[in-house]
């Protein structure tokens, strides 16, 4: 079974995107790991080339800017990455410059991997999320975080990142057909130094929206102002990555929250309980879970 793993990036030092730890944490998972590098302001290509000489192959992209509807640069980036990976591939290992994965689910990754490899009605495998938000102590549970989403596919020309590259379709759109991984994804897109935040927030919001709607909407400051966009934390009681460790205790920044100011709506509750308690999934589903 060959698995390659592929992202993309850019400016992952001027925005301070885990992107190092996000390759290392799937690399045991992997025998090759393709990365598709835009055109940078810093040393990004440098940084990526000095993970893993070995199994890293790069690919230099230049991306196009004037594409400012849905985030759709984001998943034109992640197709160039997608279409470099070897044609015998079995399994593409997708992660993007701020998610990791916990080295705890490996096995189970593994067997998943394994056990549906030769099963083509399969076309990919689906994870659970943990979004940080603020800082490495809390996660958000507002019913707008997403729960799940496609991070391993199949090497199929077919297949395609999606919109804002969060998911994957084939052919003209359709859903994939996948089986879901006891494992998480661990999204620290959320957790930055606050003037690191704020640079990202001015940045990308422009590959959604003109410079009209940015200007309206986009608040200008030195630093992020975590506190104002919470719907909803709660503490993060487990372990985080091994890989993770050295950028936690790095932290320079504090953020703390009152659990007891959490704004959930009587709807937004009972949708958690139905979710969380009852198994039950009332979030909108960019896949086909296989029957």
């Amino acid at each position: 079974m060959k698995v390659t793993g592929f992202t993309f990036i850019r400016n992952a030092i001027k925005f301070d995107y885990p992107v190092v730890e996000a390759i290392r944490s799937i690399l045991p998972l992997c025998d090759q790991m393709v990365v598709a590098v835009g055109n940078s302001e810093d040393a990004t290509r440098e940084l990526i080339a000095s993970i893993d000489p070995g199994k890293i192959k790069i690919i230099e992209t230049v991306w196009d800017d004037s594409l400012r509807e849905g985030g759709r640069v984001l998943a034109q980036e992640t197709d160039k990455a997608f279409a470099a990976i070897d044609a015998d591939t079995d399994w593409c290992f997708y992660i993007q410059g701020d998610e990791v994965i916990h080295e705890q689910y490996y096995p189970a990754i593994r067997e998943a991997m394994q056990r549906w490899k030769d099963d083509l009605s399969v076309d990919g495998l689906l994870f659970h999320y943990l979004h940080f938000y603020g800082s490495y102590d809390y996660v958000g549970i507002a019913p707008g975080w997403y729960r799940n989403e496609i991070r391993i596919v199949r090497r199929n020309p077919g297949i395609y990142s999606y919109k804002d590259a969060q998911g994957f379709r084939k052919n003209r759109g359709e859903k994939l057909t996948v089986v879901p991984v006891d494992a998480y994804v661990y999204h620290y897109g959320w957790v930055k130094e606050p003037t690191a935040m704020q640079r990202k927030q001015e940045t990308f919001t422009k590959l959604w929206h003109d410079d009209e709607w940015v200007e309206k909407h986009v608040r200008k400051a030195d630093a992020f102002d975590y506190v104002t966009h919470i719907d909803a934390l709660q503490h993060f009681n487990g372990t985080h990555p091994e890989v993770m460790k050295e950028r936690i205790a790095q932290r320079n920044w504090k953020f703390d929250y009152d659990l007891s100011f959490n704004k959930l709506t009587i709807k937004q509750k009972l949708k958690n309980f139905i979710q969380d308690k009852l198994k039950y999934n009332l979030s909108y589903q960019n896949y086909i879970l296989k029957k």
